[in-house]
């Protein structure tokens, strides 16, 4: 019962902070669109990194890769190599480009760089909101399973309710509110999950020796081993990953917010080479799990771990470490995701609309993001089966797309702002964003990049004008 009503203040606690959040940055938020949706493109290191670390670790990472992890085993870290690896890969090779530019989203970067066609735009934006809107549902299914092993309390009153909040304050202060609580929570989540994997890890005292020995006992030696997987499924997994973050318009959106690409590029990779660990780890606990009760739940494995081998104090934390993690991710995405559909969707056919005008709608579309992520978080199997269907059909469509068309350059000249240098044409980007995201759902991910970039260079070599008939991938 104390528990319980440590659950709750803390609750209260999180929501009201929060609010008044984004109480006070709402004004500046509504200043411009540009404001709401990328703070004007002046954010320093510290709100990025704090903001990408808090956007990542949501409440997938810390309880739906604990539950693959405990029916999985060690393969699904492959899963976890490719989606948050992905994290480096994308500091390497576009936070830099990116941070250089004041874009609001990918889609607006790929059209005003490569194709100029507001068709494939659009295409793009529906594509990359996908991805976030099932990140959004996970987010409160995650609370939904913490509240329901932690006060018996049915999930669907809990994931409704947070719904509301993660609206609530997303739709008063945009990519502002976003940033100043993910610094809160970024810091909360460093801190608090350090000392959870310390506690974690005791009843293996630390060892994979003595995890391996267990998991053996228990559940069988192939959950320690890759042997039992085929390559063909531990490189499908990683590239569903890997190309699926790549895609997801929270980072890109991050970047476009940096004040210059060199601070966009070091809160990537530093926040990347940190959640790498973190996820591997978070992996470990739900094999470490798998050890001790076996016939648990899975989607309940780690609520139920956190219940009955934590001592009060650290469940409390943990419980506020779940809590920072998901309202953190679940911010990010409704602001990305309203973003995206006023940015690619809207403005490029209705362009006369006003800077309030955007806003307006901007804030009215969070309202209905956040009441599709509800349902999707309602309706769901299990979180990461959320994500990864997603990864599978936004990143084997937009990423095949946007490396041809940054690879197949006109010139050798540096892409600038407002200036097209790319041989991708209009029906080339049309076709391979559709076919690839078509291959990826119906076949997989592999079917899906082949055909998409394939398609990208086959199509525009065939539409392409006389002017444009030089150029070498």
């Amino acid at each position: 019962m104390l528990l319980t009503y440590i659950i709750f203040a803390i609750t209260i606690i999180f929501c009201l902070v929060f609010l008044l959040v984004s109480f006070k940055v709402k004004e500046s938020a509504s200043s411009s669109f540009a404001m709401y949706a990328i703070g004007g493109g002046s954010l320093p290191f510290f709100l990025i990194l704090f903001s990408d670390i808090a956007t990542i670790m949501g409440a997938g990472n810390f309880i739906g890769h604990a539950t693959e992890g405990f029916k999985e085993g060690i393969s699904h870290i492959a899963f976890v190599f490719g989606e948050q690896g992905s994290k480096i890969v994308f500091a390497l090779l576009f936070a830099g480009l990116a941070g250089r530019f004041s874009y609001i989203t990918i889609s607006e970067m790929m059209y005003d760089l490569l194709h100029r066609d507001k068709i494939a735009r659009a295409i793009s934006g529906v594509l990359t909101c996908i991805i976030l809107v099932a990140w959004l549902g996970g987010q409160a299914m995650g609370l939904g399973y913490i509240f329901q092993q932690f006060t018996n309390m049915s999930p669907v009153p809990v994931i409704i309710f947070f719904n509301v909040v993660f609206i609530v304050y997303t739709y008063l202060g945009g990519i502002l509110s976003v940033v100043w609580t993910d610094l809160i929570q970024g810091i909360m989540i460093v801190i608090f999950g350090a000392i959870f994997y310390y506690f974690a890890f005791s009843p293996i005292e630390w060892s994979l020796p003595v995890l391996s020995e267990k998991l053996s006992a228990t559940a069988g030696p192939e959950f320690m081993s890759f042997s039992h997987v085929s390559v063909i499924d531990l490189a499908e997994k990683f590239l569903i990953g890997l190309f699926g973050v790549l895609s997801a318009q929270i980072y890109w959106q991050r970047c476009f917010a940096a004040k210059d690409g060199a601070t966009a590029q070091r809160a990537m990779l530093v926040s990347g080479i940190l959640v790498v660990v973190m996820v591997s780890l978070t992996t470990l606990v739900g094999m470490t799990i798998r050890t001790l009760h076996p016939g648990v739940d899975p989607t309940l494995a780690m609520p139920w771990y956190i219940m009955n081998y934590m001592p009060l104090l650290v469940t409390a934390m943990v419980f506020a470490l779940v809590l920072a993690a998901a309202m953190s991710s679940a911010d990010s995405l409704l602001n990305s995701t309203a973003v995206i559909i006023v940015n690619d969707l809207i403005y490029p056919f209705r362009p006369a609309l006003t800077d309030q005008q955007l806003i307006i709608i901007a804030k009215r579309v969070t309202l209905l993001v956040g009441v599709l992520g509800c349902a999707i978080a309602l309706y769901s199997e299990s979180i990461i089966s959320v994500f990864s269907n997603a990864y599978a059909v936004v990143g084997g469509a937009v990423v095949p797309t946007l490396i041809v068309g940054l690879l197949w350059k006109k010139t050798r000249q540096p892409f600038t702002q407002g200036s097209v240098n790319s041989c991708l044409t209009p029906w080339g980007a049309r076709v391979a964003l559709v076919s690839g995201a078509a291959a990826s759902a119906w076949f997989n991910i592999f079917w899906g990049i082949g055909i998409s970039a394939t398609l990208a260079i086959i199509i525009s070599l065939l539409t392409r004008p006389a002017e444009h008939k030089t150029g070498a991938v």
